[in-house]
């Protein structure tokens, strides 16, 4: 049974080592013939040097660099397209997806599940704000997505190599990975973990707006209830527009004096201003998305890939 670990990295240099540390001996417990594989953003730091430093101690420690930054979805699907293994497990290297819960993501895989995901019931180092936008994301993307995507989970996961095979022929180009996962389908399963914090250094993936673009992702992608919603935005303006007009008309006919001036029309114009503008921009999300998809440009650009010389790279 061949293993594959596929981490993106991206300014990692003070993790890596003690990541390969940590996880060595895990893989080593499960078997023999596995590989971990570095899926590279071009870094400012020694990364590049520190993961070549491990693969001079170990072979099955593999490289994967980028042209320039294409960002960590894509860098995950890149590795996911380069690995070998029968099962496939994507990890940060920052340990806070701790590789421990491998052994028992490769027992539940070993029972007949096609995918073994992480799901944190504690979230140890992240701001209230961040905390807070994940919850609500969670919320709002399974009450409008076609497809059911668990609550508080990340990339962290095991899949068998026929779901992997699935998610890259997926011709997507956002890179929501939970999302592409749910779409496929297969049987799942979850294992819950309290999240700790990073071993080193600043989180340079996912800070809050990274967040927030991959939250949108997972609702435009997977959804179109936003242009169902600003339809229902038009209809019911329009209707409390003939509403406030008949409430104008019937004070009018009865003598009533009520007011009208400049701070009415500033509110309305205002308000209806700010609600076209609304669905303009949804309307621009995915118009946006349309344009990079019939593009079809390549997902990623490798520069250099150091170790994939015995196999095959799977397309």
């Amino acid at each position: 049974m061949n293993l594959s670990i596929v981490v993106p990295v991206y300014r990692e240099e003070g993790n890596i080592a003690e990541f390969v540390r940590r996880i060595t001996p895990i893989l080593e417990g499960i078997t023999k013939s596995y590989e971990i594989v570095f899926a590279m953003d071009p870094s400012t730091d020694r990364t590049e040097d520190v993961i070549l430093a491990e693969r001079a101690k170990d072979a099955r420690i593999k490289l994967i660099k980028f042209s320039r930054r294409f960002g960590q979805p894509m860098a995950t699907l890149a590795g996911m397209q380069y690995s070998s293994g029968d099962a496939v497990v994507v990890i940060d290297v920052d340990l806070q997806d701790p590789p421990e819960l491998i052994t028992q993501m490769f027992a539940r895989f070993r029972e007949g599940f096609e995918v073994v995901y992480g799901q944190r019931s504690h979230r140890e180092g992240e701001t209230l704000i961040k905390r807070m936008v994940a919850f609500l994301g969670y919320k709002i993307i399974n009450r409008v997505s076609e497809v059911s995507i668990p609550a508080n989970t990340g990339d962290f996961r095991l899949m068998s190599r026929r779901v992997v095979n699935e998610v890259i022929k997926l011709k997507e180009t956002h890179g929501f990975l939970r999302g592409m996962v749910a779409l496929v389908g297969f049987k799942q399963t979850a294992i819950l973990f309290e999240r700790p914090a990073r071993f080193s250094g600043k989180g340079n993936y996912n800070r809050f707006f990274g967040s927030v673009r991959i939250g949108l992702n997972g609702i435009v992608c997977f959804s179109s209830s936003l242009l169902t919603l600003s339809t229902t935005m038009g209809f019911c303006i329009a209707a409390l527009s003939f509403l406030v007009a008949g409430a104008y008309l019937c004070a009018k006919l009865m003598g009533a004096a009520f007011p009208i001036g400049n701070p009415t029309i500033v509110i309305i114009v205002l308000f209806l201003g700010g609600v076209q503008l609304i669905s303009v921009g949804i309307l621009g999300e995915y118009v946006a998305r349309i344009y990079e998809e019939v593009k079809q440009r390549p997902k990623f650009i490798v520069d250099r890939d150091v170790g994939f010389e015995t196999h095959e790279k799977q397309k």
